[in-house]
């Protein structure tokens, strides 16, 4: 009996123990597949994030082959743009030597010379412009400025070429011309309107071309619409970017940088407002920017622009002028312009040899000054200059006509600033300036 009972009791351990075995072996199970589910998750997780990381890496792909894509584009486009321009200069000077040319061919030819060296240097413009403002380094000169005397500039400006055309100009000041003067960079908005009219020129063939603005609340709303061909509704955004033309099947879009809307719309942003277009293919675009409208100026004196009378440089004789300059073209021209003013011409190579000249001949009333010369640049040569001569009229030159550039001569001493390719009209009115007390002598 009690043989039997221990058996029993040896069963029933073993059942326990088997049990708890069980029951421990079902615990790891569970642990095992709670892990594998934790695993599986994590797994899945893995997976979204390798397949997210896939689509932002084509996505990124097909930006950066986009981007290269227009950056070929567009650097095809510029060869295209500095070649034509630079065909019709040195083609049409190639055939200016011929002797046997009629006066009539002779102008012909001078006259698309001109053509073309403006439009290189629009081109120019644009791709300094850009590369400064992608490098960050354009900067924003406020100042009081009166945008009604702005408007009807580029009206008077543009008005010969859009009635050659065959079309009308017509622009509309809303506000009087003491309540026009506000405070914003003057040379950018009229950056803004002229890359805005030239568009609207360059793509409408009849009809008109308008501009001007209004009043809205804490802004001014500024247009600029014509009757041209239009822009397709899915290219209305992209126009304003880097690198980007409107493809609206036309040559006309070819003729040009793309890089105008682009510097609009960064030169807009810059200022506090915003650009955009309304656009119907087929009956023409109305541009639109806003500036902040500042009124703290509205009640100061109208600045007048510098009106050099007819002639009056005429009587501005017996000057003793020294041209600092180390190209050989850029003095040439100098001389040549201002010969009618000077009884004794000076050069200048260096510098140096510009503060020298100075110092030998004290009686010298007026100094173009390179900036960039070798030896000395012409920042340092003014400084030393007004070192020992106070009353000589220094007013630089410089071809790279960067933002900053007249502030930095001033600085240095320099009475004015004029930026190449120098225009006769604007180097006279400087003279007039700064001697026009000799018209009454």
């Amino acid at each position: 009996m009690m043989k039997k009972v221990m058996v029993k009791m040896k069963k029933s351990n073993e059942l326990i123990i088997a049990n708890k075995e069980l029951a421990f072996q079902n615990e790891e199970k569970e642990k095992r597949v709670a892990e594998l589910t934790i695993a599986n998750k994590e797994l899945i997780f893995q997976n979204e994030e390798k397949e997210k990381q896939a689509a932002e890496l084509t996505i990124a792909k097909e930006h950066a082959e986009e981007s290269d894509r227009l950056k070929s584009a567009f650097l095809a486009n510029m060869s295209h743009e500095i070649r034509t321009p630079m065909n019709g200069i040195l083609g049409f000077a190639e055939m200016l030597k011929e002797p046997k040319l009629t006066w009539e061919e002779q102008q012909e030819y001078i006259s698309i010379i001109e053509k073309s060296g403006a439009r290189m240097l629009n081109i120019i413009n644009d791709i300094v412009d850009i590369s400064k403002i992608e490098s960050g380094l354009m900067k924003v000169n406020m100042k009081e400025s009166n945008v009604n005397e702005q408007i009807e500039y580029i009206y008077t400006f543009f008005k010969p070429e859009v009635e050659g055309k065959g079309m009308q100009l017509f622009f509309k000041n809303s506000l009087p011309l003491k309540e026009a003067i506000l405070k914003t960079d003057r040379e950018k908005v009229s950056a803004i309107f002229i890359n805005l009219v030239k568009n609207a020129i360059k793509y409408s063939d009849k009809g008109s071309i308008g501009l001007g603005y209004e009043k809205k609340g804490k802004y001014l709303e500024f247009f600029v619409k014509d009757t041209g061909i239009g822009i397709p509704k899915d290219r209305q955004e992209a126009i304003f970017d880097r690198f980007v033309q409107a493809n609206i099947g036309d040559k006309r879009a070819f003729q040009g940088a793309g890089l105008g809307l682009s510097i609009s719309k960064a030169y807009v942003e810059m200022l506090g407002g915003k650009i955009w277009v309304e656009s119907e293919e087929g009956k023409g675009s109305t541009f639109y920017f806003t500036i902040p409208y500042n009124d703290e100026a509205a009640d100061k004196n109208v600045i007048q622009n510098v009106v050099l009378p007819e002639g009056a440089t005429s009587q501005i004789k017996d000057l003793k002028i020294l041209i600092a300059e180390d190209d050989e073209g850029s003095e040439k021209l100098l001389t040549v312009v201002v010969k009618m003013f000077g009884k004794e011409v000076l050069k200048a190579r260096t510098g140096v040899e510009a503060i020298e000249a100075c110092r030998n001949n004290p009686d010298i009333d007026l100094v173009f000054m390179d900036i960039q010369m070798p030896e000395m640049n012409g920042y340092e040569a003014t400084r030393q200059i007004r070192q020992f001569n106070q009353d000589v009229v220094i007013i630089a030159q410089t071809a790279y006509a960067l933002t900053g550039d007249r502030e930095l001569a001033i600085e240095a001493g320099c009475n004015d600033y004029i930026p190449k390719p120098i225009k006769k009209d604007n180097l006279m009115v400087l003279i007039q300036k700064y001697f026009k007390k000799q018209e009454t002598v």
